[in-house]
């Protein structure tokens, strides 16, 4: 199959110095100034959704961000408010449906939604970018739908994960046949036995993650080995609650960087788990990977009735240069809660971690030392061990 376009394929030395430029000339018109190389971005300040949201609600409708030439407003909830474009793949969504197969003499039954949030706008945009029709059929009611992908011969299933199968079960129940040989999902889970239902039914399932603010970050291609990191986005894996790169195959929050002139994020938090993965994909796409969402990063707990949250591991953490990681571990002993925190260090001496936890965490806590690597490699700061059952 051929590719997108040839970005797709260029080395990644090319791609990296392509990217800085695009970047330098966003941070020029923010007054910002330029970086010698894409590792400066760790100098710069990691945006989170509740900081975001704050600076909306002081200068609607976007923060004071720049944004460009828009047609269309959105709100998420939050809430949060993001613009829309209309032009050659704005979203940058078509790259993954052309991954999928997806072109002209498709129909994509676009099963996303088109009121206040962006989602059916994206594929829409998607779709048009790479040639095919589209009805925009929105969510809910099943009966309609299939009587529509009938009538029609919809080809291409865009939506969440799930909903397919109970437009397909729906259809079975009329005695319909469909011609829907392909899945576009985001948006929720896809677990492995429903990709195979799918493929014993003749559909090729393929997912893309996407957000609101951002579009397309990565997605898969059929040799459905990871995600593949999107042209239009720097992708950067951090500790949860902080602004620092993790090393690669370290499972940390997503942090991504929108090339989008119209709407450029620097440094968005997704608030989503995920890891880079070794080498490249065997599809030929050169460009970097993730392993896929692994969870939230947003691991705030509430222990002792005081709130916990990443950033303030973090700030222990950075308080300590032979720390590598730490993390808090809330259990309980009887009807009372136990706070451990589990340090990775070379040092023997709890003790010399006690002031550190009580002026970063606020209270004091059991210290658990532990040799560098201990910890398991899932993105937790936070670890709540109680049952609430």
């Amino acid at each position: 199959m051929s590719h997108f376009d040839t970005l797709e394929t260029r080395s990644q030395d090319e791609r990296e110095a392509g990217q800085l430029t695009l970047l330098n000339g966003l941070l020029d018109q923010q007054g910002q100034r330029p970086l010698d190389n894409l590792s400066g971005l760790a100098s710069l300040p990691v945006l989170r959704k509740a900081e975001l949201s704050e600076r909306q609600k002081a200068r609607p409708p976007f923060g004071g961000l720049p944004v460009g030439d828009i047609v269309h407003y959105f709100q998420s909830p939050g809430p949060i408010y993001e613009p829309g474009g209309v032009s050659h793949d704005w979203w940058r969504m078509g790259r993954f449906l052309h991954a999928l197969g997806v072109g002209r003499g498709d129909i994509v039954h676009n099963c996303f939604g088109y009121h206040l949030t962006p989602a059916g706008m994206i594929f829409e945009n998607g779709a048009r970018a790479v040639g095919a029709a589209i009805l925009p059929a929105g969510t809910g009611q099943t009966e309609l739908q299939v009587r529509a992908a009938a009538d029609i011969g919809s080809t291409v299933y865009a939506g969440t994960p799930d909903y397919l199968k109970i437009i397909l079960e729906k259809a079975d129940e009329l005695g319909e046949r469909l011609k829907i040989n392909r899945a576009a999902v985001s948006g929720g889970a896809l677990f492995p036995s429903l990709r195979q239902y799918y493929a014993d039914r003749g559909i090729s399932c393929l997912q893309v993650y996407a957000t609101a603010e951002l579009g397309n970050i990565a997605y898969e291609s059929p040799a459905m080995e990871g995600l593949i990191m999107d042209e239009g986005v720097i992708v950067e894996i951090v500790r949860p609650g902080s602004d620092r790169p993790v090393p690669d195959g370290e499972v940390g929050e997503v942090v991504v960087t929108s090339l989008n002139p119209d709407y450029p994020l620097i440094r968005f938090a997704t608030g989503d788990l995920s890891a880079i993965l070794p080498g490249t994909s065997p599809c030929g796409r050169s460009n970097r990977r993730i392993k896929g969402w692994m969870g939230r990063a947003d691991q705030t707990t509430k222990i002792k009735g005081m709130f916990v949250r990443p950033e303030q591991v973090a700030q222990l953490v950075a308080r300590h240069d032979e720390i590598a990681r730490a993390r808090v571990v809330a259990s309980r002993e009887g009807e009372m809660d136990i706070m451990t925190v589990q340090i990775e260090t070379r040092a023997t001496n709890p003790a010399l971690y006690e002031p550190s936890i009580v002026a970063t965490l606020k209270m004091r806590a059991h210290v658990e030392l532990l040799p560098p690597g201990a910890l398991p490699n899932d993105g937790k700061v936070i670890e709540d061990r109680r049952s609430y059952e």
